[in-house]
């Protein structure tokens, strides 16, 4: 079971990672307050080239507003739900892997006490280091499985309320941006 464990460790520090360099780049929310301070000028054209320029999820979702003036919630909506996924890839994952691991320690733990009582049946009981060694390695199992999940279950949840944190503003922008939109177009 430790070579599952060792698995289930090296993809959650490698999504753990991957995720954290995204969350610290998409941390900026300057883009949008410039954005909306040019549709408010009349500068629709400007602010589309502006949210062109960046890579970040709110930035797509207000360039899909500027894009589709006409029906602009329904735009930034659509693109929301899309940036929203691109926001949450990996966590499934890694999730699952803090369920899963202290599973598969359990799992380890109860094949090496099956082991151990196998050695105690061969061997006797005059020899108890043979069962104690036994015993000793399927605790191992427990422990690294329950530290697998600790070491993942901190970023997740991080993880989770930076999504939360993101969506939230994704749409207080929209929501301002589809405001501004309204104005321009009565104007």
């Amino acid at each position: 079971m430790m070579l599952p464990l060792a698995l289930c460790s090296i993809i959650a520090v490698a999504i753990i990672i991957e995720r954290f360099f995204f969350f610290k780049r998409i941390g900026k929310a300057a883009v949008a307050e410039e954005v909306l301070e040019l549709v408010n000028y009349g500068c629709i054209n400007d602010a589309l080239t502006l949210t062109k320029k960046s890579s970040l999820p709110l930035a797509k979702v207000l360039a899909a507003g500027i894009t589709h003036q006409l029906d602009a919630a329904k735009a930034m909506e659509s693109a929301g739900i899309t940036e929203c996924s691109v926001m949450k890839r990996g966590l499934s994952v890694l999730d699952t892997i803090v369920t899963l691991s202290p599973l598969l320690g359990l799992l380890g733990t109860i094949i090496g006490m099956i082991n151990s009582f196998q050695i105690m049946a061969l061997v006797g009981t005059g020899q108890p280091h043979a069962v104690t060694g036994g015993v000793a390695e399927a605790l191992i199992a427990t422990a690294t499985g329950i530290t697998v999940a600790v070491i993942a279950l901190i970023p997740y949840n991080y993880f989770v309320a930076r999504v939360e944190r993101e969506t939230e503003v994704i749409e207080h922008y929209a929501t301002r941006l589809e405001m501004a939109l309204t104005t321009q177009s009565q104007e």
